[in-house]
């Protein structure tokens, strides 16, 4: 199959979250199996120094477009991935790119990915390159299934295009005030967007797509059926039910060449399954590195997270304190991202001396040594569309504790500590209550040695390699290709 992706990131060169794995993962996955996939992501400046050296294609160059009242000027760069031969495609323009970080609060901030959007049809179009699908991600690509039905509609290139939107996380759905419509380039389409937005003067981008597309995916099944109420739908359940079949939750799968403790080339000691005395070396230098007290026998808790209110980092920043002072376990968390957040850990870690380290940012080898030398993972979000740590934890034997909802609840199986069967530790309810509880009972199954290394061995087995989630993608594209 030909098939185009469009995105705002694409890992590690530029990432910040799982929609920059997904994409990265999936679409080399589709080149492996003999897919065309070509993935277009914008050159953003931090890309610049990732090694990719990145050459221009004749016809790509020195393009213009116009956006409203402004003439935009862009080229299309072409790179090999280390390791692979799959192209990635570079949008250059220095203009809206050329920022410090990939996406902005500035007033242009639709502009940049209309012009991503429509860059990515007319790459398309220029290469003579007719894609069977149009794979789009979340709302800064939503837009693309519109302008194949409008702007684009004249051009028989696409005329088997079929569109696909995956919505990564419905909470980001680029909402704009209704001035922007003069510079999309819509001429004549602009009854075709919600009219009720036009009318309370607002454009929702990842709306469009759910009206346009010609099939919406997301990241899990649960999540698929959490977002089809008001509760989870952040006021689009009613566009989604209105899809019914339309609509497919595909769990994210996990790239365990990156992430396997066996062949882990950033942590401190390599182990699997059956032999884990690597992981209680992780553990030891995991402490020593994050300056709290080395002791095998106390478990640590581990947190990789954004630090944001979706993550359920109220309910820590509440519970775990109190019960630091009662149970001796240690904790370290990596991240960054809201004030209050990074105020309550370091406060935390201040408090608590040897027992709590937090460290601002993001450190790709420290957060493998994290799901390495873990005994637990915590992700107690207020709601998740699919997550991938807990994933990377059950591979590494970092029992998750995490709330029951989207890919969390897809992912980890309760445990049974009559049958020793399971994988991590859920909790429903989103209270203080829930989530002390679920730290309670993993802490005293922790005391089980025999018990504990069943449960490591237990979700060290579950495949959630993409190679298999890969083709039920395949399978989707192929159905929605034979509806001519």
């Amino acid at each position: 199959m030909r098939i185009c992706m469009a995105s705002a990131e694409f890992a590690p060169f530029a990432k910040t979250g799982g929609l920059g794995d997904v994409v990265a993962a999936l679409s080399q996955n589709l080149h492996q199996l003999g897919h065309d996939a070509r993935v277009l992501i914008p050159y953003y400046a931090r890309i610049r120094n990732a090694g990719l050296d990145p050459q221009p294609i004749d016809n790509l160059a020195d393009m213009h477009m116009q956006l409203g009242d402004r003439m935009v000027r862009y080229s299309i760069l072409q790179a090999s991935l280390p390791g692979g031969d799959m192209p990635l495609f570079l949008l250059h323009c220095p203009e809206f790119y050329g920022r410090t970080g990939i996406y902005s609060q500035e007033d242009d901030e639709f502009l940049r990915f209309v012009l991503l959007s429509r860059a990515a049809i007319e790459m398309c179009q220029r290469m003579g390159f007719a894609p069977h699908i149009m794979h789009c991600n979340d709302w800064q690509t939503a837009l693309i299934p519109l302008y194949l039905r409008s702007t684009y509609a004249w051009d028989t290139l696409f005329a088997d295009t079929r569109s696909v939107l995956t919505i990564h996380n419905i909470g980001y759905q680029g909402m704009f005030p209704a001035w922007v419509l003069g510079r999309l380039h819509l001429a004549g389409a602009e009854h075709h967007l919600h009219q009720d937005d036009l009318k309370e003067g607002v454009i929702n981008f990842l709306k469009t797509g759910i009206m346009y597309a010609d099939l919406v995916t997301t990241v899990s099944p649960t999540y698929a059926r959490e977002i089809l109420g008001a509760e989870y739908g952040m006021g689009l359940d009613h566009l989604l039910r209105q899809r019914g079949q339309g609509f497919v939750g595909i769990l994210n799968g996990v790239d365990y060449n990156e992430w396997d403790p066996s062949h882990d080339e950033l942590i401190p000691a390599n182990y699997g399954a059956e032999d884990l005395s690597g992981k209680a070396t992780c553990k030891r230098k995991l402490m020593q590195e994050l300056g709290l007290r080395v002791d095998a026998g106390r478990p640590l808790i581990g947190i990789v997270s954004r630090l944001v209110g979706q993550k359920g980092l109220d309910l820590v920043r509440t519970v775990v304190p109190r019960l630091l002072l009662r149970t001796p376990f240690s904790l370290a968390v990596l991240g960054s991202g809201a004030s209050r957040y990074e105020d309550a850990f370091a406060a935390l870690e201040n408090h608590f001396r040897g027992q709590v380290a937090f460290f601002r940012g993001y450190n790709e080898k420290l957060a493998h040594w994290i799901e390495a030398g873990a005994d637990m993972f915590l992700m107690p979000s207020r709601y998740e569309p699919c997550g991938l740590n807990q994933m990377y934890s059950l591979r590494y034997g970092t029992v998750p504790i995490v709330r029951e909802t989207g890919g969390l609840a897809d992912s980890v199986e309760q445990i049974d500590p009559d049958t020793g069967s399971g994988t991590g530790i859920l909790f429903r309810d989103y209270d203080e209550a829930g989530l002390e509880w679920a730290l309670v009972t993993a802490l005293g199954l922790y005391r089980d040695e025999d018990l504990w290394h069943k449960i490591m061995q237990n979700g060290m087995a579950r495949d959630f390699s993409w190679q298999t989630q890969t083709a039920r993608y395949v399978d989707l594209f192929r159905q929605l290709g034979s509806r001519q």
